[in-house]
């Protein structure tokens, strides 16, 4: 109480140093634009001051981290989340050596869930394995503001990490990004994911650097390419490769800690040992042709077909996701074969699904 008392007397002087004098002549004269700091109360986080939970994963433990399964989420035929078959796909990542998920990302479709079914998810994947894996909760906005209740909430139901990614659409300054990276950071453990492909905006060298001062950024997820990476990590900057095309030489050429992967939901196993067994060029070109298939339309609608195909999830879209068309689902049976099924995630034989078999689901 005595924190808040003092917060609010610091705002109560602050409006009064705004207030406009009673003469209006005297304030054309006088008035000095100031910038309004009065709304401002920096690292003043209500739901953080525990320090146990602040400090249950330390940044050092993301950093470490080479191998992160950009999670799918699975719906039932309604739309709601099929948690059963969630936990399904978490349990084969954890089996397969994976060693963090992000839960909510654009591959677990974040975009369309609502705050509530979003912080709902974070907290049961921490419930259920924040043990055997950690957790990096998608709480990154456009909104500043949305960002950081988001945020919030997911560290106060225990998860391990933060991604955030810069305001996009809108879009902002450089200066803009700094504030808004900075206004989140410190929260906990943070992951910056720079995609210019989706927010429109590349983040610059020059915005990492800045919020680097962090103790709180555990580094960056980069889409750009391995010459970024490089620029980076020759900086002592922590770097996960974006991409799953790139994340080999990434890895072992350019000195990217890992991958946040999309594959890896599909191939875990083969994806860890593309991200610890060393340089295995026949290994990446080996995965190569199921890596451009994911990719051909905007992911995750690739992700989303191969694993219903595979029988690990309903056959249901939230629009404006649709499946792939039929040749496509052909051609992914083809590859299983080529890679061979034991290497996918499931049991069920890999199936050429029709399209009346989708369930594509606008409101729910």
């Amino acid at each position: 109480m005595a924190a808040l008392k003092s917060d609010s007397l610091s705002l109560r002087g602050l409006a009064l140093q705004f207030a406009r004098p009673s003469s209006p002549d005297n304030y054309k004269r006088n008035a000095k634009w100031r910038s309004p700091q009065a709304a401002v109360i920096p690292d003043f986080h209500l739901p953080m001051r525990s320090l146990e939970v602040k400090n249950r994963t330390s940044t050092e433990d993301i950093k470490a981290l080479r191998l992160i399964t950009a999670i799918k989420t699975p719906y039932l035929p309604d739309g709601r989340f099929d948690v059963e078959a969630y936990d399904d796909l978490v349990n084969m990542q954890i089996v397969n050596g994976v060693e963090g998920i992000i839960v909510g990302g654009t591959t677990g479709e974040g975009q369309l869930m609502s705050w509530d079914e979003h912080i709902m998810l974070i907290g049961h994947t921490v419930n259920c394995f924040g043990g055997s894996i950690k957790v990096i909760g998608n709480t990154g906005s456009n909104s500043t503001r949305e960002a950081i209740h988001a945020t919030e909430q997911g560290f106060a139901v225990g998860m391990h990490g933060a991604l955030h990614i810069n305001p996009y659409y809108g879009k902002t300054s450089k200066e803009g990004m700094v504030s808004h990276f900075e206004s989140v950071l410190s929260m906990g453990p943070s992951i910056i994911y720079n995609v210019p492909s989706r927010t429109g905006q590349d983040i610059p060298p020059r915005v990492i650097h800045t919020i680097a001062r962090s103790a709180y950024l555990a580094g960056v997820k980069e889409c750009v390419g391995n010459d970024r990476v490089k620029q980076y990590t020759d900086n002592g900057i922590v770097v996960w490769s974006g991409n799953d095309d790139e994340c080999h030489d990434s890895r072992w050429s350019y000195g990217a800690t890992g991958v946040i992967s999309v594959a890896s939901n599909l191939v875990p196993r083969l994806m860890r040992e593309l991200m610890f067994g060393g340089k295995n060029p026949s290994l990446n070109a080996k995965l190569m042709p199921l890596i451009e298939w994911l990719f051909e339309e905007p992911n995750p609608i690739g992700l989303n077909t191969a694993l219903a195909q595979l029988g690990v999830v309903r056959p249901v879209f939230r629009l404006p996701y649709v499946p792939l068309p039929l040749a496509k689902r052909v051609e992914f049976v083809n590859l299983v074969k080529e890679i061979g099924r034991e290497n996918f995630v499931g049991e069920k034989d890999v199936q050429v699904l029709n399209d009346d078999d989708f369930i594509l689901i606008g409101r729910y």
